[in-house]
Formats: C-alpha cells, sequence, structure tokens
C-alpha cells in the first residue's frame, strides 16, 4: 500500500474541476484509490464521492492507494494534486 498526504491550496478547494480529474485519472489504474477527509472517505474513482468529502482550502487530503500498479497511481495521483490543487493555476 502507498499513501500520501496533500494540504489543498487552491483557494476554491476540492471544487468540480479539480475533483473531475482526479477521478478522471483515478479510474485509469486498477488499484484501489480511497481519499480521506476530517473523517470522512471517499472512493476517489466516483466523482459524486470526491465531491461530497467538502474539502476547502488549507485542508488535507490523504490518500490510500493499493494494487498491482499502485505505484504509477501514486506518482500520477500526487502530480495532478500538485498542478490541480496545489496553488490555484
Amino acid at each position: 500500500m502507498k499513501e500520501f498526504k496533500f494540504i489543498i491550496k487552491d483557494k476554491n478547494g476540492l471544487h468540480a474541476r479539480p475533483a473531475g480529474a482526479l477521478c478522471a485519472k483515478a479510474k485509469t489504474f486498477n488499484s484501489k484509490i480511497d481519499v480521506k477527509c476530517d473523517g470522512k472517505e471517499a472512493d476517489a474513482k466516483r466523482l459524486l464521492s470526491l465531491m461530497s468529502l467538502g474539502a476547502v482550502s488549507g485542508k488535507e487530503l490523504e490518500f490510500y492507494i493499493s494494487g498491482d500498479d499502485e505505484n504509477e497511481a501514486y506518482s500520477a495521483l500526487l502530480e495532478l494534486c500538485e498542478q490541480k490543487l496545489g496553488d490555484g493555476e
């Protein structure tokens, strides 16, 4: 299992656009990918599940990835978070 934590820096938090990108990327992997925020848990492959986290700027997302392609998923999702949730660009 691979895991990482990421603090949302985008002033809009985990809104529809980055959540959609995260979901689309997660779906490209076979691994199980769960995201936690403030005690809530979401399946990263389900957009509504991600949106239900209500993750705002400054909140920490915890990613848990397990499966045969977990290393690739870890790298890709961490990079995506930095691009889409890092600073709002």
